[in-house]
């Protein structure tokens, strides 16, 4: 029931700021203004804002960057079934595995666990006048998505991550995350020269 309320809060939300037809939620505020509550932090791997924007797809770049939302329904992932790993867009940092994705009906990838829970750094999100907590990779400080405390067992945790914000490496071709970047970074596809665009 829970889920049902949010996502027709969600669906209510983008219906009033006219974003029905956008495949990303651009807010109408930046989101610092809005009540995000992140620190400014050196994150282990860093890239320049001239490299991603070559790097990254536009969706990419606003969601994974500028904290942006895609539209539910419309990932890449979100029906994705496939044995492998999600690994971070942006670095490459392995973040969750095939075998903790579910089926949420939230519209968007959701896993009840990470593959390394030092991977995901968490923080409070006051955006839209609610308390979520904002999900980021530990390495690079991409926007990934927020956690909520619905999923189902053994956590009881569903992160609910954005599509674009993921790379997906089938079972048989694991890169490392450190040679992920080096090698073309941004693929959700084993060919490492490709970008993911929803």
């Amino acid at each position: 029931m829970a889920a049902f309320l949010r996502r027709g809060l969600f669906l209510a939300l983008h219906h009033t700021l006219g974003q029905s037809r956008s495949s990303v939620f651009h807010p109408v505020l930046p989101a610092a203004l809005l009540g995000a509550c992140r620190t400014t932090k050196s994150w282990p791997v860093s890239f320049s804002q001239e490299e991603l924007r070559k790097r990254l797809t536009p969706k990419q770049y606003h969601v994974t960057q500028e904290r942006g939302t895609e539209r539910a329904f419309t990932g890449e992932f979100t029906d994705h079934k496939d044995e492998g790993t999600f690994n971070c867009v942006v670095c490459g940092a392995i973040l969750f595995s095939s075998n903790s994705k579910f089926d949420s009906g939230s519209g968007w990838p959701s896993f009840f666990d990470v593959v390394k829970e030092e991977s995901i750094t968490l923080s409070d999100d006051h955006t839209y006048g609610m308390h979520r907590v904002e999900t980021t990779c530990s390495q690079c400080g991409a926007h990934l998505g927020h956690l909520f405390d619905d999923g189902p067992k053994p956590t009881g945790k569903r992160y609910c991550i954005n599509s674009v914000a993921l790379a997906f490496q089938p079972k048989d071709t694991q890169p490392t995350s450190s040679n992920f970047a080096a090698e073309g970074g941004a693929t959700s596809s084993p060919v490492s020269d490709g970008k993911t665009e929803l």
